[in-house]
């Protein structure tokens, strides 16, 4: 392989002889790395991948966190993130699945005398993200201060991606998000993940960038009601706002204590910035009790224990994450936990919570044992924060989650839902109304409803994805494994590297005998409907790519380790 690195400002072009490079077999380095190859530009590098006969050349980092594309899954037009799933169109760059806000850069690419040219602007090569065109709202001295074309109840992942996919889309009227919060739209997830984090730190979009776009955010903003019939948002401070078009992304409400002693000081949900800022200060040194093994629980023992003198775990399953991963994947967690100095305390939980001059002293739990503590964080579930919208006539659940279709719409013409506070149709599991509170999906929600508020009839088919992070390791995980049957577990797991498929059984099927009755045997196919890793990438991305295509993964495909079903092979 030859090649030349030179530099025209304002663009850099790239030269490769691919034909050398196929007859050395140099493009299947890898099943994950076939047809993609990274390649340096003098003044950066770009992401090369060849598919169907075409060369094609974009940003070669993810836009959400940096991961290298080049150790991702391409397939079928696309590259997936191998480290938190977002995918990116191979021929425009742009963003088809999330997370993450921007898409990638794309360059151009010419085939002369059996070589490769790439032609980049050193700008993209650096920046290597890419904001989609906006319109911009050109009507705004047509409206009054409390009226609206869309407004978004919520500022989180869903309220902004819903904001920013109707810009791109050309719309060009009044968009109003309002947020109970006093900052604008920030990565909620670093809250746990990366506790000293400071809200400029972890803004999703700087403020320049809602003012250039015309997405107005009014915050410390807390909707008390809605007038369906009116098509009007009622807050807390009286105030009033009329919609063309409503989303109502407003998230959950972490749950409380109800133990004597709860109204204590240093006891913490973590729901802002400030709280997470304010849980490090105080920890630093301290004794911290973490009540519940959570995500939010887990990820903050984690970021506490190199901080605090001593870290505590309280939870009433036998293992972490027991539901969620299975208890033997739950207990190599527990195992790690453990080696960093955490003490867990579970099949218990608290009774009361003793204090010395107003401030936390003891966590007592009602197995008897007294915990020394001078912080408490508690992260043991959340409900939606739906309860403004009970005489509203919008469809709401037992559980309190908002009921939308496939498009994200209420039963209530022009108001639509996303994110943790919805239930709604999952096409992996048979259109089952799941809620699945992931960072990612909401992100899907979001662009979802607003595709759908300009009569697009675009339908949610996105593969749930998430991750965790703990000591600098992650586990990622795809799918939905609720009421899982079998977990089959490949790899190591007392060295933390391995896979785990979630297997559930399916409808009874019956064997036909050629006769108008079907015979009495029967079976069932049990197949695999989540996946978890660590140390183990890309196979959740993988994965997640065999379920977007629609293909049923067999339980006894794993188990035989044979992983042919990723190239295609399977069933």
């Amino acid at each position: 392989m030859s090649s030349l690195p030179l530099c025209f400002p304002p663009y850099l072009h790239f030269a490769l002889d691919f034909m050398g490079c196929l007859r050395a077999g140099k493009w299947e380095i890898s099943a994950s790395l076939y047809r993609m190859r990274e390649v340096d530009l003098g003044c950066g590098k770009a992401l090369l991948i060849k598919e169907g006969g075409e060369f094609y050349a974009m940003g070669h980092k993810c836009p959400h966190y940096g991961a290298p594309l080049v150790k991702g899954v391409l397939s079928k037009g696309r590259v997936r993130c191998p480290w938190h799933g977002a995918c990116f169109n191979i021929g425009t760059g742009d963003i088809e699945d999330f997370p993450g806000l921007d898409s990638l850069p794309r360059f151009q690419v010419k085939i002369e005398k059996e070589k490769v040219y790439i032609r980049a602007s050193k700008q993209a090569l650096q920046t290597q993200r890419r904001t989609k065109m906006m319109a911009k709202c050109i009507s705004l001295s047509n409206y009054n201060l409390s009226s609206t074309n869309v407004l978004i109840i919520g500022a989180g992942a869903a309220g902004l991606v819903c904001a920013e996919t109707l810009r791109q889309e050309g719309f060009s009227d009044r968009i109003v998000m309002c947020t109970m919060d006093r900052h604008l739209p920030y990565d909620r997830p670093k809250l746990s993940k990366s506790m000293d984090s400071h809200p400029e730190q972890i803004a999703l979009r700087p403020k320049e960038f809602f003012r250039t776009y015309d997405i107005e955010v009014l915050t410390e903003m807390q909707a008390a009601a809605v007038d369906i019939k009116n098509k009007t948002a009622v807050f807390k401070d009286g105030f009033k706002m009329e919609y063309n078009k409503l989303l109502i992304a407003t998230g959950n409400t972490p749950k409380a204590l109800s133990c004597k002693g709860k109204e204590v000081e240093n006891v913490f949900n973590i729901r802002t910035p400030e709280d997470a800022n304010r849980v490090v200060k105080l920890a630093t040194s301290k004794n911290v009790v973490i009540v519940g093994a959570s995500f939010l629980g887990m990820e903050v023992a984690a970021y506490l224990t190199e901080r605090a003198h001593s870290v505590s775990v309280v939870e009433l399953e036998e293992v972490p994450f027991k539901k969620f991963f299975g208890e033997r994947v739950g207990r190599a967690v527990m195992k790690m936990f453990e080696s960093h100095r955490v003490k867990f305390y579970m099949q218990t939980e608290v009774s009361e919570l003793r204090e010395q001059e107003g401030k936390l002293k003891e966590v007592v739990l009602k197995s008897g044992k007294v915990l020394r503590a001078d912080v408490c964080v508690v992260g043991i579930g959340a409900v939606p924060a739906t309860g403004f919208l009970k005489q509203s006539g919008i469809n709401i659940d037992s559980k309190g989650f908002i009921v939308v279709n496939k498009m994200m719409q209420t039963n209530i013409p022009g108001v639509f839902a996303a994110g943790d506070a919805v239930t709604f149709p999952l096409a992996l599991r048979n259109n089952k109304k799941v809620n699945v509170p992931h960072w990612q999906m909401a992100h899907m929600h979001g662009r979802i409803a607003a595709l759908n508020m300009l009569a697009h009839g675009t339908e949610i088919s996105t593969v749930p994805y998430l991750w965790t992070a703990m000591f600098g390791k992650s586990i990622r995980y795809a799918g939905h494994g609720e009421g899982f049957d079998d977990v089959v577990i490949q790899g190591d797991l007392d060295e933390l590297k391995f896979v785990a498929f979630y297997t559930k059984r399916g409808p009874r099927r019956w064997l036909w005998c050629g006769r108008t009755a079907p015979c009495t045997e029967s079976w069932r196919s049990d197949e695999v409907v989540a996946v978890a890793s660590m140390n183990y990438d890309p196979i959740v991305s993988k994965v997640a790519e065999v379920l977007a295509a629609g293909r049923a993964i067999r339980k006894r495909d794993v188990e035989t380790g044979d992983m042919s079903w990723l190239t295609g092979k399977g069933s």
